[in-house]
Order: C-alpha cells, then structure tokens, then sequence
C-alpha cells in the first residue's frame, strides 16, 4: 500500500500541487467488484483546499488516472455502519449518497480518521459522523510529540517559515567565512557547534558580572519604597482635612437650595395671584354698566356691550389646575354668574319692549301707504336694533334660552305686523287692477276685498256671423277670461302688468332687507359657535321648527346648511301671509283675463331667476318659485280652455264661415305672446304652448270645414289657412316653421282644389265631351281614329263648339265671379286671388281642349269660337266690372 500511496504521489497529485494524506481501498457496494482508490488530499498553496478524489487504474496499462474529486466541504454526512462490530462498508454523503465497501477495516477507520481530522483543522465545517466509535475520533486528536503521520506532515507544512533577507545574507556570509560549508556539510556544523559553546559561556560571564548592579538597583527600589509609604501618610492627612471641608460645603449647598425653592416659590405663587387677579377682576364701571346701564342711548349701549364682553372674557377665562379649588376664585364665579343672569333678564326684556313699540310706531305709519303700492320701509327699525347686534351675540353665547325666546318674541311681533302691512299691500294692488270699488262689482267685486264672489258666465257659444255683419263677428271672439274683449284692450293688460311688477318689485326689497337684518341681528352667519348644553334640546316654532341638538361641552360649529335653515324658517314664520296674498292675486288677475297668465309668468320666471342667483335655498326663491307653479299651471290653464273653446266651436248653417274665431284668437294669443315673451327666460314653455294651439287649430278648422254646408269646404280650409300662414309669417316663430310651411301647402293645395272643381260648371257640356274622348283614348283607340266614333264625329264636336259662343262663356265667367264672391269673405281679400288662379286654369284648360282637337281631329280646321286673350278680356272686364 505504501508502494501505491508513492506512486499515486509522484504521477497523480504531485503534478496538481497537493498532497496525499491517507487512501483507503474500496470498490461499490452490490455491484461487480472493481476496485479502486478514495484519497484524502491537500493543496500545497495557500489558501488550503482539501478534496476527496477516486483513482482508478486504467484499462489500457499500468497507470492510475484521477476520475473524480469532491471538495470537502461539500460533505454532509460519514456514515461508517456499525460502531461496534468490524464492518468494510461506509457512506459518503455529498451531493448524493455513495456507498462503498473498503479492503479492510483498519483502512476504513484510517480513512475516516483522516477525514475528521481535515475537518476540524481547516473547516470547521458541521460534519456529522455516525455510527463512528467515538474512541477512534478521540484518538485522532494530535497531542504533543504523539501525532499520526499525517499529522506530522501537516503541522511540518504549517511550521515553515521562509527566511527572510537578513537571514538570507547572514547565512551567504557565514558560508563564505567556511568554503567548504558545502562540500563537509559535518565539518561546517562542527565549528558552528564551537562557536555556540562560545557565545553561551561569554553570556554566563556578562550574566554574573551585573550582579552587583542587580544589588544596587534592588536597594534604590528599598528606598523608593520607603518614601512612597511616607507620601501616602501625608495624602492620609489632607484628605481627612478635606472631608471636613467637604462636609460644611454641602451643608451650605442645601441651605443655598432650600433658599432658592422658597425663592422660586413665592414667585411662581405671585404669579398665580397675578394671573387670577389680571383675569378675573371687573372693573367697577363695567359692573356698573351692567347693573344700570342705559340701553336706549348710543353711548349706553357701547358702555354695556364692552361691559358684557369683559364680563365674558373673565368667565371664559381658562383657569389653571387648582385654580377652581380656591375659595376666592369660587365666590368670583359666582358674582360673574349673577351679573350675567342679571343683565341677560335687563337686557331681554328692553328687547322686548322695543319689538312691541316698533309695532305700534310701524302701525300709524300704514295709513299713508294706504292709497299708493308702497310697503312701509323697516330701514329705521333696523338701524336702531342692529346697535344691540354685539348685545345679542353675548346672549347667544351666554344664555341661549333667552337668546331664543327673543327670537320667537321678535318673529310673533313682526309677522302680525308684515301680515297687516302686506295684506293692506295687496288690497290696494287688487283696488288698483279692478278700478275702483263700483268698477269692482263689475268683475264680482264686492267692496275692496278684492275676492270674486260672483258667479263665472259658462262659455259662450262661437257663431259665424253673415259676410255683412263683420264688425259683429269680431267683437263675438271668445270671453278668454269670463270677459268680453271689448271691455278689455292691451292699454288694460299693460297697466296689469305694471301692478304686478311693481308687487314683486315691493316685495322682493322687503324680503331681502328682513333676510338681512335677520342673519346680522341673530348673529346666524356660517360656521358659527353655539354654546354647548348640558341635555339634548328640540324646540318646535309655530310656522317652522327650529331645532338644536348637541351634546354637553363647549361650543359646538354649527353648518352652513342648518343657518340657512334656520334663516328661512324665521322668514317663512315672519312672511307667512305672502304666498296666500299672491296666489290670491293671481288668481284675481286670471280672473280678470285669462291672457294675464302670460305677463305672471314671464315677469315670476324672471323674478325666480334672480332670486335664485343670489341664493337658491333662500326664502324668497322658494316663495317664489312655489307661486310660479301656480302660475305655470294657470298658463296651462289658458292653453287648455282656449283648445278646449275650439272643440265646442259651432258654426251658423245659414251664413258663411269665413275666419274662424279661433284662427283669429290664435293670431291675438300669438301677437300678444311674442311681445310679452321676447327675450324671456320661459320661451320653452310658450313654444311648447304654440305647437299644442297651432295642432289643435289645425284639427278644428279641418272639423269646422267637413261640418259647413253653406260655404264650401276647400273656401274655409283656403282661407283659414292663409290667414294662419299669414299671421306665422309675420309673427317669424321659429318653433312654428314646419307647421307655417304646412299651412301654406294646405292653402295652396285646396286653392287649387276650389279653382278646378269651380271651373268644371261654366262650360260643363265641352268639359263632358272632352273627358269622353279622353276616355276612348285610354281604352286603346289611337287618338286620330277618334272623330270615326259616332258620339265623337266631327258633326258632334262642332255641335258642342257651337253652344258655348264668346258671349255664353263671358256670361259663364261671370256667373263663377259672383258665386265665388259669395263663398269668400272680405277679411281675407282672397277673391282677386282665386280669380287669377281661375283664369290661368281655364287657359291651361283650353290649350289642353285645343291640343286634343289638333291631335284627334287632324286638317278639320274646327277651333273654339273664343280665343285666349278673349279669355283674358273677359276675365278683366268681370273683376272691374265687381
């Protein structure tokens, strides 16, 4: 083994700078036995590698190749199979488990032994060794001289040192000194020997020479000693008289802090006397003011109000920890606390006082406004409270149960106050529509209640009236308000209107200005402070609810929201007479004329729109916007009764129809509408309007037209229907352009109708003879083949021919002129009109007789016995002639 261990040396490892340490004879566990050699190697270069590498003689020869090699550290597990009995096999654990089988068993623990100790020399490495006996792993220990060969060879490889350069040149001199140091290594080792024995007897020599130096040096240390112990009963004594000293300066140090604490103290304890009495003392005119201030003066008020924030201030003042354990402190609270309810009792009942005079002094003033449309002006009253502004806000804070009893006092004082202005308001703005009280009872007035008590007249029944009675006819136009149009003209409607404006005008003002001087007075701006309670509070109002609930605590934020609640409900419990006032209003004013609705609305939309720009959630913009329903439903109202008037439209069987009374009122209702409605924030609703009438017009004309008997029907859609294309065409509506168009296409459409079954009459026989020959034509026979028909020969055709002479068609002609001028009416002027179109159509007709005779009778040289510009003779001298 030996043999190979050299061989494996000097051809395997020695090449690859490592050394072989120990090998062990194995081959694999159950398979065919091929042996081979495990070695435990090291490199020789620093840092040192330890691998585990197989050997395996070669196939071809003699020689041994290095086939795998594992790093050491690589090794997990040495499972060595029994510990106690002899037993060849072992594992080794890398990255997978290689079983083997070893040529005996002193091998095996050689091998293993050597492994361990590589381990525990350069690893250190977690290796676990099992079913090792732990004798063989104690023996491997190296101590002293007692190592293994390996061992020994790896401490001789860590013992080498390499010489260094002075060692180097000591050494070349030492053996140039000898030259034949390297020919007789044992004569140069012999005389290096000599030499040595010299040097170490000349250190004897010098060592026992400084002997008595030795001796000298030992009895200076003897008396060094000696003066150290006397120097050390000397510090002994100073430090005891230190002490001493020490002990009186600390006595003085804490008499100096007992004097500095008692110091500090008496300055901290003058500043909280400071504190409490800069804080919490009221000045004597302040307490004076508060007991006895004068609350009507200027100067009074300010005196009290400067005297009721100092006040606050020394109550909200934010004490200091055991501040209110003092009994001092505890009697000032309580005089505070006096003081206040004191001045909020003093202060509460002059407001009170000057909300009821304020009703007396604004009731003698109500006489003079009573004959002109004017509300009383609050800016006085205003003026004079808003100096208790400051005053009420210190209630607020203060005491807010008699803040809000103010509240409810001034809001019951000042609506039975607006309430009798107001009504007083509207009566005089209904005297003002209505004329005077007799002119009153016309409409159902009685006195100058301004309430219609008398009964409505039920709808008058529409007539056409006869073609000579046209004034009549106009002036019998439906009653559009229980009223009849002769008694009401646009100098009545305009005047209506300026009222109603000049109502909303005074209102609005009012409204705002009250708003106003509410949020001031109360102090109920946004995010204000209200004080905390100590229980959850909910206080109903007559006409609105004003509510507070917070929890015990100091101040609480109030919403924007909830102000302008607040805000509003106070208007709407102070002004709770103006919707009914309005309503009322309007209903007198539909009343009156039902057009009215028209100027309600456009001047209420505009009056909304503004208000609900300045505040969408204020009073007055919902007041508003809640009476503009009901003129809005008033407006729907009107458009309803006027669709509904044409649906009971009857017509006379006796006289001609002519202009509807609708068609007229629509035009009326149209003109009306566009100046009212120009440049008005509601012009959807009225185009909305216009379409519903313009359809429902249309309906009625083409019912009216199918039901007249005395006039012709295409007579009355003609000339309903230009009238209505008339009047859309003047008024340019542009919602109405389909339905202006389609007007037009029936006037123009039934103009023809009239014209072509008019003109069938004045020559009836030759219209009979040429509708035959028309008819044989589209039965097949050719045109030229006609005048070989018995009933169409040429002795027929000159037979006709002949009974209509130039004088027969001229008194024909002139016969259609007057019947025509009894089908139309005068208002429309349509008769010069349907004349013309009834010319051009009889000339179309005779060329068209003229060019069938050409066709059907070829070189019979038969023509008719009048010619076209005889027809047009005759046409001129029949409308002059009318």
């Amino acid at each position: 083994m030996t043999a190979i261990k050299h061989a494996l040396q000097r051809d395997i490892f020695t090449p690859n700078d490592e050394r072989l340490l120990s090998i062990v004879n194995v081959c694999k566990a159950g398979k065919k036995k091929r042996n081979c050699f495990l070695c435990a190697t090291v490199t020789t270069e620093r840092p040192v590698q330890v691998n585990v590498v197989k050997v395996k003689k070669s196939d071809k020869g003699d020689f041994y190749k290095r086939q795998t090699a594992w790093a050491l550290r690589d090794l997990a597990v040495v499972d060595a199979k029994d510990a106690v009995k002899e037993n060849p096999e072992f594992d080794l654990h890398f990255d997978k488990v290689y079983k083997w089988v070893a040529s005996s068993t002193v091998e095996k623990n050689t091998f293993i032994s050597c492994i361990w100790k590589l381990n525990q020399r350069y690893l250190r490495k977690k290796i676990d060794f099992i079913n090792v006996s732990s004798q063989l792993l104690e023996e491997s220990v190296p101590s002293g001289e007692n190592q293994s060969v390996a061992g020994g060879d790896e401490e001789a490889v860590d013992e080498y040192q390499e010489l260094n350069a002075r060692e180097e040149q000591d050494i070349e001199i030492m053996m140039e000194g000898c030259e034949y140091a390297i020919s007789n290594a044992e004569a140069f080792a012999e005389k290096l020997s000599r030499e040595l024995q010299v040097l170490d007897g000349a250190n004897i020599q010098s060592i026992m020479a400084s002997e008595k130096q030795v001796n000298i040096l030992m009895k200076l240390l003897d008396e060094a000693l000696k003066e150290v112990d006397q120097i050390e009963m000397k510090l002994s004594s100073y430090e005891e008289m230190l002490q001493s000293v020490k002990e009186q300066m600390d006595q003085i140090s804490e008499s100096n802090h007992l004097i500095h604490l008692s110091n500090t103290n008496n300055v901290k304890l003058l500043s909280e006397i400071e504190f409490l009495v800069n804080h919490m003392d009221l000045a004597k005119g302040h307490i004076k003011a508060l007991q006895e201030g004068d609350l009507t003066s200027s100067r009074g008020i300010e005196a009290c109000t400067n005297a009721a924030d100092a006040l606050l201030q020394c109550m909200n003042v934010a004490l200091r920890p055991g501040h209110d354990m003092l009994h001092a402190v505890k009697e000032q609270q309580q005089r505070f606390s006096d003081l206040r309810e004191q001045f909020a009792r003093r202060l509460a009942s002059h407001l009170n006082s000057v909300f009821v005079q304020q009703g007396h002094d604004q009731s003698s003033t109500l006489a003079q406004h009573s004959v002109e449309l004017t509300l009383p002006n609050h800016h006085p009253f205003h003026r004079d409270l808003l100096r208790y502004a400051k005053l009420m806000e210190w209630l607020k804070n203060t005491d807010y149960g008699k803040y809000e009893g103010l509240t409810k006092n001034y809001m019951d004082y000042l609506s039975r106050l607006y309430e009798r202005e107001i009504k007083d308001f509207f009566e005089v703005a209904k005297i003002k529509m209505t004329g005077t009280t007799k002119e009153g009872k016309k409409f159902g007035l009685h006195g100058s209640s301004g309430k219609l008590t008398g009964s409505t007249s039920s709808l008058n029944k529409l007539s056409v009236q006869s073609s000579g009675n046209r004034r009549s006819q106009s002036s019998s136009l439906l009653d559009m308000g229980n009223m009849s149009a002769s008694d009401l003209d646009v100098a009545d409607r305009t005047k209506f209107d300026k009222i109603f404006e000049q109502v909303l005008s005074e209102l609005e003002p009012l409204c705002l200005a009250e708003q106003d001087f509410i949020s001031k007075f109360f102090k109920l701006q946004q995010h204000q402070s209200i004080p905390g309670t100590t229980t959850n509070e909910a206080e109903e109002m007559d006409g609105g609810t004003l509510s507070r609930s917070y929890s015990s605590g100091g101040p609480q934020t109030i919403s924007s929201e909830y102000v302008k609640d607040m805000i509003r409900q106070m208007m709407t419990k102070i002004f709770r007479c103006i919707e009914p006032e309005l309503n009322n209003l309007i209903a007198l004013g539909d009343k009156i004329d039902s057009f009215n609705s028209l100027y309600m609305l456009v001047k209420m939309s505009h009056h909304v729109w503004t208000a609900q720009n300045v505040d969408p959630a204020s009073f007055l913009s919902t007041t508003l916007g809640n009476v503009l329903v009901t003129v809005k439903r008033n407006f729907d109202k009107c458009i309803s009764n006027q669709m509904k008037q044409m649906d009971e439209v009857k017509i006379s069987k006796k006289s001609k129809v002519g202009i509807l009374p609708f068609v007229a009122e629509f035009e009326e209702f149209a003109g009306l509408a566009e100046s009212i409605f120009k440049n008005a924030e509601r012009r959807g609703d009225l185009d909305k309007a216009y379409i519903k009438l313009i359809r429902a017009v249309f309906v009625s004309v083409e019912k009216v037209a199918n039901e007249s008997q005395k006039t012709p029907r295409d007579v009355v859609m003609m000339e309903n229907f230009h009238h209505i294309f008339a009047t859309l065409s003047r008024l340019k509506i542009s919602c109405l352009e389909s339905e202006k168009k389609e007007a037009k296409q029936k006037y123009t459409d039934h103009l023809q109708s009239y014209v072509i079954y008019s003109l069938g009459q004045p020559l009836e026989k030759l219209n009979h003879f040429f509708e035959g020959i028309e008819a044989r034509v589209a039965q097949g026979i050719r045109e030229e083949e006609v005048s070989y028909q018995l009933a169409f020969n040429k002795q027929e055709l000159r037979k006709v021919i002949k009974e209509y002479p130039g004088k027969e068609v001229k008194k024909g002609l002139d016969n259609l002129y007057k019947k025509v001028d009894k089908h139309l009416c005068e208002e429309e002027n349509l008769l010069q009109v349907v004349w013309h179109s009834m010319q051009d159509e009889f000339i179309r007709q005779y060329k068209h007789f003229e060019g069938l005779i050409a066709r059907c009778y070829p070189g019979s040289g038969i023509t008719m016995e009048f010619t076209i510009q005889d027809i047009l003779d005759y046409c001129s001298s029949i409308a002059q002639s009318h």
